[in-house]
């Protein structure tokens, strides 16, 4: 137990699309999971059940609607999950992070949905761009380009943003999250790549940024590059800067395809997909950006829009006033 939090793990299998002998061992373990979380779920009976979506959440959504439990939902994607979709014909409420997700719920559920947005950390909100190029030791002169890969990183997008760095560093500072697995390689190449340039020092690799190096950055940043998660999106849509977001390939996940589409089409960023993503393409948006002052300012003023606040705390306050209620019938 942590912060007053019990583990209680349930089996759980996702059922796949296709025809799969897997599917019936995913059977066995969601009839298992139900029947524990059922038992679980009786012995210390909640006044509300949250769900984020996910197979793995399925055996306690079902154990809940037996037990007559209220049920909270969020889905953080523009492309709601199986089991957010099924669990929304019981739940009470419905909490999403994207305005294109409406339309993919049954429309008698709809008007149960809240657009809450994504919760992010809040000491990364609303970075200024005083103090950053200093903290960066970077020539405030020059405009910001930010790639801003996750924990992990993008190879894809690390391998192209070193292909185009010889050009880029001529005209912008570079800032680099390769994630930590890659920041070895990446600084070893991107070392060959500008060994003999006189602009060297503009760039700046990191495997991952702590909280204020990141809130520096993204303060100081013209354009961010980034993949299409939903915590990055509004992250990005926090701090109300142009983005161009590369998301993960349709056939490892159609999420941030989904994800990256519903934002680009608030205007606040444009799209590179994968297979479209070339040293030439990419420098040729961050040149189109950082060279159009009223685009820059229609894009930061999309994202000001599709921002929402205090997404944690929109979250909680449903949770609470759905148990009181629970509690007080």
């Amino acid at each position: 137990m942590e912060h007053d939090i019990t583990l209680v793990n349930v089996s759980a299998g996702k059922m796949r699309r296709y025809p799969s002998i897997l599917n019936f061992l995913s059977l066995l373990l969601n009839m298992w999971g139900i029947i524990r979380a059922t038992s679980e779920l009786f012995r210390i009976y909640p006044d509300v059940v949250f769900s984020t979506g996910g197979y793995a959440a399925f055996p306690t959504l079902y154990a809940a609607r037996l037990l007559r439990i209220p049920t909270i939902i969020y889905d953080a994607d523009s492309l709601p999950g199986r089991v957010s979709l099924w669990s929304s014909r019981f739940a009470l409420g419905i909490a999403i992070a994207h305005p294109d997700a409406v339309d993919k719920f049954p429309p008698k559920v709809r008007d149960r949905i809240a657009r809450v947005g994504h919760p992010i950390r809040k000491e990364i909100e609303h970075p200024t761009k005083e103090g950053g190029y200093e903290f960066l030791k970077l020539n405030a002169s020059l405009p910001l380009v930010f790639i801003m890969g996750g924990s992990q990183g993008s190879v894809a997008i690390n391998e192209v943003v070193v292909d185009a760095l010889a050009n880029l560093v001529t005209k912008y500072n570079v800032v680099h999250q390769a994630g930590a697995v890659n920041l070895k390689d990446v600084s070893n190449i991107a070392s060959v790549v500008l060994k003999d340039s006189q602009y060297k020092d503009r760039y700046k690799a990191f495997g991952l940024l702590n909280v204020l190096a990141l809130r520096m950055t993204a303060g100081a940043a013209s354009v961010i590059i980034a993949r299409a998660g939903s915590g990055s999106v509004f992250e990005i849509a926090s701090w109300e800067k142009p983005a161009i977001l590369v998301p993960i390939p349709k056939d490892v996940s159609h999420d941030q395809t989904e994800n990256a589409f519903s934002y680009a089409r608030s205007g606040a960023a444009i799209v590179i997909e994968q297979q479209n993503l070339t040293p030439h393409v990419l420098e040729a948006e961050i040149d189109r950006i950082i060279g159009d002052k009223a685009l820059q300012k229609k894009m930061a003023e999309a994202a000001h829009l599709y921002a929402r606040p205090d997404a944690a705390r929109k979250i909680a306050t449903i949770l609470l006033d759905t148990a009181i209620s629970h509690e007080s019938v």
